[in-house]
């Protein structure tokens, strides 16, 4: 596989000590707020066989990116479906999280690169989260060419997330149980 040259920046991103100042009390915290058990268990996927997080990633990046689609191509009829697209992303992307940081809660403990990568992966998808509900409630009050600007900046945090939670697993092999 040939080398990105996005690896180099995600390789300066991982040397930033600052980020253990936020990531170190937010790994404790989500660790203390999600016990052992079966909690932990329905969060992490162990009753599926493997990881629920990337799974439920497919729904908000699936319902946003097809809005933003039909805001661009679709014309006037196609208005409420993407305003659907995007309430079901955000309706989806609070499971998500919620698998996601009890994933990074125990990968960030022996890793400084997933304890920082993973804290910008959380930021960048978050961002787009608050752009894509911020996006909904512009549609809703009129102001549809807003509401269109807003999910078009969310497509670009949800994307920096995205390439980030993939570096997570498939370089960093973060979730990934051997």
């Amino acid at each position: 596989m040939r080398t990105s040259p996005l690896n180099a920046l995600v390789a300066r991103l991982e040397s930033v000590e600052a980020l253990d100042d936020a990531a170190g009390p937010a790994g404790r915290a989500v660790r203390a707020l999600i016990p052992d058990g079966v909690p932990k268990e329905v969060l992490s996927g162990a009753w599926l066989g493997h990881a629920l997080h990337p799974m439920l990633s497919d729904i908000p990046i699936g319902a946003w990116t097809s809005s933003v689609i039909l805001d661009w191509t679709g014309g006037e009829d196609c208005r409420s479906a993407s305003d659907r697209l995007i309430l079901t992303g955000v309706l989806a992307a609070g499971a998500t999280a919620a698998t996601g940081w009890s994933d990074w809660a125990d990968a960030e403990q022996g890793s400084a690169a997933v304890r920082r990568s993973g804290l910008v992966h959380a930021a960048a998808n978050g961002t787009a989260a608050a752009l894509m509900i911020s996006s909904y409630l512009a549609r809703k009050r009129g102001a549809r060419g807003l509401g269109r600007l807003l999910s078009l900046a969310g497509s670009a945090a949800l994307g920096t997330g995205g390439w980030l939670g993939g570096h997570l697993s498939y370089t960093l092999g973060a979730g990934v149980a051997s």
